[in-house]
């Protein structure tokens, strides 16, 4: 107990989370720091493109095995199933609509890369070691939740404006930004292997704490704004929901992990993956399948309630219990 204690002590107490704390406290005491929005896009790509390329790198240097392929194909049954579980609790909590249910639920079935992207650093300066296929998991991840939200819709009957899986569709899921650089440098970074890394290791390596930090603060300074304007859609029961999905899905993560024989770092990463919810890929998604959905409630949920608490709380409790199962 002590040990993950002070764990989680040290993790609350870095320059990752204190940023992002910085950033929060500034939005919720209606400071007028800011990041520009060009200057936060080009941090958020640079992080893809990093966090991508070192994966890519790493899998070069493990190779292809079958565990890889399980993985990959648990990351996907996890995305799919965990807004069942989801759209469950937000019925039985929160009494929303079939329609804003689904589309929240389906937020909590993808993923969160920069919550991936914190915990894979927090792991690096503990110095445990982890798959590095595993961000071609959270690259899996993205698309299945969006399908389970779209049949769950499709089930109720109740004859919102949907537009189902069209062509249209499956190119804005597909073709996200987001999802095609971390794919994208993932590929780079496999075709290169450890030789490009060291070629660029100056620029993807060294400044990569210092970057995530300043991007950090701005999505503290993005979710007090929305928790400070969200009031009226976080009653007890949506705020409880924000709160409680990650740690269930945190457990089907943790479950996943060790029947597939990951590391303690995979395993706590499994567990990130499972326990985060989009705002990114997912909400743009919704605004084309679900346009009758209610945005303040998902984007305020996954960005306001559930971002916030991973990035304190989760994180430091997922490696934890990631380390104390594992032996790790």
């Amino acid at each position: 107990m002590y040990d993950f204690l002070a764990l989680a002590g040290q993790n609350l107490l870095s320059p990752i989370i204190l940023s992002f704390a910085l950033g929060l406290f500034a939005a919720l005491a209606r400071s007028d720091l800011n990041i520009p929005e060009a200057v936060a896009k080009g941090m958020s790509i640079y992080l893809l493109f990093a966090i991508g390329f070192k994966g890519g790198a790493s899998v070069a240097s493990y190779g292809l095995d079958a565990r890889l392929g399980f993985s990959l194909l648990a990351g996907i049954i996890l995305s799919a199933l965990l807004p069942l579980i989801a759209f469950g609790l937000l019925r039985v909590m929160t009494g929303m609509s079939r329609l804003d249910a689904a589309a929240v639920a389906a937020h909590y079935g993808s993923i969160s890369i920069v919550t991936f992207v914190a915990a894979t650093s927090v792991l690096e300066g503990r110095g445990v070691p982890s798959e590095g296929y595993m961000v071609a998991v959270a690259a899996a991840m993205e698309a299945p939740a969006i399908l389970s939200a779209l049949w769950l819709v499709s089930r109720g009957g109740e004859g919102a404006n949907t537009k189902g899986m069209d062509s249209a569709l499956l190119r804005e899921i597909m073709l996200n930004g987001s999802i095609v650089l971390l794919v994208g440098a993932f590929a780079i970074g496999w075709v290169t292997g450890e030789q490009g890394l060291k070629e660029i290791e100056s620029f993807i390596v060294n400044p990569f704490k210092g970057v995530l930090c300043l991007f950090l603060l701005d999505m503290g300074l993005v979710a007090g704004r929305g928790l400070r304007g969200g009031g009226g859609v976080l009653t007890r029961g949506v705020l409880a929901f924000g709160v409680v999905m990650p740690l269930v899905g945190s457990v089907f993560g943790l479950g996943a992990g060790m029947l597939l024989g990951l590391s303690a770092g995979g395993v706590a990463l499994m567990m990130v993956l499972s326990a985060s919810a989009s705002y990114i890929a997912v909400p743009a998604a919704m605004r084309v399948a679900l346009p009758e959905a209610n945005p303040s409630l998902y984007l305020t949920l996954s960005l306001g309630v559930t971002f916030p608490f991973n990035l304190t709380i989760g994180i430091p409790l997922y490696v934890g219990i990631a380390m104390a199962v594992s032996g790790g």
